[in-house]
């Protein structure tokens, strides 16, 4: 199928960009890789009025570690994220999640923002974003403007971008020395579309854990953060009994859906297996994801 007739545009300034949403408001639709925005315009699922393209716009493609996070740009193609020195040093987990998000291919066209904004509920980025508690920078007619990743993912397919604004920035606060990181999923085949999903960090010391992270994809229609796990983490700590019984907890902590690619009592169980084996893998001081 092919997308209904639009208006395109490719501006070169954000201040361009702004120009455009201001007068165009709920009728345009930004593009910046268009992994996932194009498929669904061609099943007409989305009908933007005027397309917005934002590869020809400067100042929208940078990493940049800064007082307390990294700083990534909408425009940061997902391969050089992944890829990126300060990403691996300073947010592991980011780098960690990027290597599940499909196929180099699609790694290298689409984008961080793009991922982002798009709000997939098995997208890998928004789950490590409300783990990590990021922050997001919107930008619009109305000048820019932060909102925490907590507050950020509203459902499927949506987020706190209101008509006349776009996602200009995601920051993800910098790691504390010797902390633990991972992230793992399952997938209905090889670099396939994700059924569920896991990012963990841990702030520790030796079996202790001073903070917790944890947040689950493909289980709600937005990343959920499992707060009784995490709490029980700072109480109990990484011992053998306590793993089990934490990895327990997160599976009873979530309530997933049934759909045609596994049911809920399995979307559940793989919560804790993924869990059980992140936590193991912390105690080891093992990074399993780093390919």
């Amino acid at each position: 199928m092919k997308p209904p007739s639009f208006i395109y545009v490719s501006p070169r300034t954000v201040q361009e960009v702004i120009g455009l949403l201001s007068q165009h408001g709920a009728e345009a639709r930004v593009l910046a890789g268009g992994q996932s925005l194009v498929p669904i315009m061609n099943l007409r699922i989305m009908r933007p009025a005027v397309l917005i393209d934002l590869n020809q716009c400067q100042g929208l493609d940078y990493i940049e570690h800064r007082a307390g996070h990294v700083a990534i740009g909408a425009m940061t193609r997902q391969i050089d994220a992944m890829k990126s020195p300060v990403v691996r040093q300073h947010c592991p987990l980011v780098s960690q999640a990027l290597a599940w998000t499909g196929p180099v291919a699609v790694r290298c066209r689409a984008t961080v923002g793009g991922t982002l904004a798009h709000a997939d509920r098995v997208a890998e980025l928004p789950a490590v974003a409300v783990a990590l508690d990021a922050i997001m920078l919107i930008d619009g007619v109305n000048g820019p403007r932060e909102v925490a990743a907590s507050e950020f993912f509203l459902g499927d397919l949506t987020t706190a971008i209101e008509p006349g604004e776009f996602l200009r920035e995601a920051r993800f606060p910098v790691c504390v020395p010797g902390s633990f990181s991972s992230f793992f999923e399952v997938s209905v085949r090889q670099e396939g579309v994700a059924v569920v999903g896991l990012a963990v960090h841990l702030a520790k010391q030796g079996a202790k854990v001073q903070k917790a992270a944890l947040a689950a994809m493909g289980v709600d229609a937005a990343p959920v953060r499992l707060r009784r796990a995490e709490a029980q983490l700072t109480t109990h700590g990484l011992g053998d009994a306590a793993i089990e019984m934490i990895a327990g907890i997160a599976a009873e902590e979530i309530d997933p859906m049934s759909d045609l690619y596994a049911s809920d009592a399995y979307r559940k169980h793989a919560i804790g297996a993924m869990l059980k084996k992140a936590l193991l893998s912390a105690v080891k001081e093992g990074n399993p994801n780093e390919r």
